[in-house]
This record gives structure tokens, sequence and C-alpha cells, in this order.
């Protein structure tokens, strides 16, 4: 059996873990520069907000509805998924974190005679109790039935958040209603197409011959449909692997049309690219650079540049990178333009371990810049992600519009809660 733990509602239940008098109310949560709704409690989606809806469209439902309103807060929720991943960690010999709000348990290895029904409702009452954040727990043959039962269990409370799914008579049940754009693996332009031929629900799937499959969706099609059948194909991966490419980009809350301040930002950019590379102890051999201008003002003259940097020894230091980054920036930089977008890609990314050193290279200055980085990472990690940083850096912050952000409860020591007994 495979289980598939799902937070629910997850950045609007970590607003609600340290506000609790949010319980039963409507929350959302925004995107990058309070654009969009990225998250919604239920009864946020209740009141006819949507996944992605613009915020200045609903701002008359959130005024109406008195509903809480939230600008992303990415350090908090990150803290709190790797404490629910400690919880899991406890209830299954493996994990696969799939998102931030999800992740596999492989439960092969349990014992024959174990109840699982009651196991998955266990897991998440201690997710609960230990985290606050609700979690459904969906158990089944393959990961692509656990996630359907985990999509059970937040359409019916009854479940308790654990639902198991293993008789064939059952899990057809659920399949004729299962709508198939909801199917791991699908998604609603493979459906569109398949309802063009007369296939509406997940077991209009499974009633579909081998050879059909694999002609109209694929090797990875092929994979859910056996998954869908009872027939676990999809590999578990419990290990950690490395991003091959890893962006940090951000469209500005108002346009930069100075060298300096985007200079700043590039440089913030950039950062965060090199701190990314040495989490995953990796090195990138080559980074670009991408700055825009805003495409929807079409009064304003328009520049898409970027620029590609290669090095001749692939690096994760953050002052080369930086460096080579600004050099790039200042090639593609046009004055007179309002830049609303920038970003660094690094890609042709290898494991440290692989780096080729030169003949010439001084081993003993790069095992001292090696130490270097790794104290400031610490010191980083300890004090706050910008409390070393390069003066190039400015403050260390990307210039986003986050009015509405909550504190960082759990990571930042100045914004822990205060109680007062009386």
């Amino acid at each position: 059996m495979f289980a598939l733990a799902d937070c629910n509602n997850f950045f609007a239940s970590c607003e609600r873990v340290f506000r609790p008098d949010l319980q039963n109310k409507p929350v959302i949560v925004l995107s990058n520069n309070d654009g969009c709704a990225i998250a919604r409690s239920n009864e946020a989606k209740a009141l006819g907000i949507k996944m992605g809806d613009p915020y200045f469209k609903i701002k008359h439902l959130v005024e109406k509805h008195q509903v809480a309103v939230f600008s992303g807060n990415m350090a908090l929720y990150g803290d709190m998924s790797q404490r629910v991943r400690w919880v899991l960690e406890d209830y299954a010999p493996a994990i696969e974190v799939y998102s931030i709000d999800e992740a596999f348990l492989d439960l092969r290895a349990m014992p024959a005679d174990i109840n699982f029904d009651a196991y998955a409702k266990e897991i998440s009452r201690a997710c609960r109790k230990l985290t606050a954040i609700p979690v459904s727990v969906g158990i089944a043959p393959t990961k692509t039935l656990a996630k359907i039962a985990s999509k059970l269990c937040k359409q019916y409370p009854k479940l308790q958040g654990g639902c198991y799914m293993h008789r064939a008579e059952d899990i057809e049940k659920v399949l004729r209603k299962f709508p198939l754009a909801d199917v791991w693996g699908i998604g609603r332009k493979s459906a569109a197409k398949l309802q063009m031929q007369g296939l509406h629900s997940a077991y209009d799937l499974t009633q579909k011959s081998e050879t059909w499959i694999r002609n109209y969706l694929g090797s990875n099609g092929l994979k859910t449909w056996r998954e869908l059948r009872g027939n676990a194909c999809i590999e578990f991966e419990d290990h950690f692997e490395a991003k091959q490419s890893i962006c940090v980009s951000r469209s500005f809350a108002s346009e930069i049309e100075s060298l300096s301040e985007l200079s700043e930002q590039v440089a913030n950019f950039c950062a965060e690219v090199a701190v990314k590379l040495r989490a995953q102890h990796s090195l990138a051999g080559e980074i670009v650079v991408f700055a825009y201008t805003n495409r929807f003002k079409e009064n304003l003259p328009q520049c898409y540049g970027n620029e590609m940097i290669h090095f001749e020894q692939a690096t994760a230091d953050t002052r080369p990178l930086v460096k080579q980054a600004l050099t790039a920036l200042e090639s593609l930089f046009r004055p007179g333009y309002a830049y609303k977008k920038a970003g660094v890609i690094a890609t042709h990314i290898i494991p440290e371990q692989q780096v080729m050193h030169s003949l010439f290279e001084d081993s003993a200055l790069y095992e001292r810049e090696q130490k270097i980085t790794s104290t400031i990472d610490q010191i980083n990690r300890q004090f706050g992600h910008s409390a070393i940083r390069l003066a190039i850096q400015g403050n260390g912050q990307i210039k986003s519009s986050s009015a509405l952000q909550s504190p960082h409860y759990s990571t930042r020591w100045s914004d822990l809660p205060q109680v007062s007994v009386k």
C-alpha cells in the first residue's frame, strides 16, 4: 500500500495556526505582489472565490464578507511543511516529498494485518495535534489511487481525515464518479481531448485497451491507466534529486528604470540561486539573466532582454555568480525603459563532487573560499537569510508588494507570538 498525505488548503491553514480567531472564517492568501488568490479556505471557496482570481476583481467579496487576506509568507509555509514531514516520518519506512503540501508514504513494508483505515485516520489526527495543520490521508494499492483517496477525505468530513480504498468494488464506485481532469497525470488538456472520445470519468479511462491508451496518451498515460486499475508502476522516490535548473525571478510592485536599482534586485536573485545550489550540493556551469518591461502597458516602450554567462569552472559561490550576473545585466539594460520583471536562471548544474579543477588552481585558496561561504550560510541560517550579504544587495530584500504579510512566527525571533495571562 501507498499513502498520500495532503495538507488541506495549506497556505490558508498555516495562517490559521497562529490566528485561532480565523477558524471557520473565510481566508485567502495572495501571490507575488498581492496579485491573485493562490490559497483559499473552504469558507472562501463557498463565497465563489476561485483559484487564480485577481485580487482587484474579488475585493467586493472580501469587503462584503470580511475575508481575511494575507500576502504570501513562504518562510512560514516552508517551516510548517517541514513540521508536517517530521510527523509523517514517524509513520512510514520511507517518505517521498511531492510538493510543499503533499508527501507519499511507502507502506509496503508494513505488517499485512494492519488496519489501514484506522492508520490513515491516526496519521491525520497526529498531524493536526502536533502541527495544527489539517491533513487528508489516502491509502490505496497505487500512488494514483492514494491521491484519489486523499481527495475523498476533503469531500467527506465523516471520513475523519483518513480513507483506505482497496476493495475492487469500492474503487470502481469511486472511479465512476471521479472527473478525468482531476486524475493525477491527466490534467485538463488531456481530459478535454479524452472527452471528445466519449470519456468523462476515471472509470471510463480504465475500460479502454492498453493499445488505445498508448496511442492517445503515450507511456506516461499508460502508467496512469495501469495505476487506476490497481497495478503500481510509478516508482517511489525517497531519495533527493537535485534540480537541473534553478530560477529566481519576480515581477516588481512598480516598474524599475534605473540600472542601480535593477542591479540590486538581480544581485538578490543571484544570491538566492547560489543558496539553492549549495543546499543541494550542486554547482552551476551557466547562468541566464533576463529583464522585461510590462507588456500590458502598450503605451510604454517594450524591451525583452536576456544574457547568458558561461563559467570555465562550475561554481555555487555567491560572489562570482553575482559579479557575472551584473556584467550580463549591464549588457542587456537599456536606459529609458521601465522594467517590470527580472530574474536569474542557473543551468548546466552538476553535483559538487564532479567538479573538474584546473591544474593550475590554488587548492588552498579554493578550500578557504569554501569555508567562507559555508560559514556565511551558517550565520544566515541562524540570524536571517541576509544577515551577511554583498553590499550590492542593499538591504537584501527582493522588491515586491507584501503589505498584508503575516509575521514569521516560527522562523524569526522577533516575530514570536506573545501571550499574556490575566
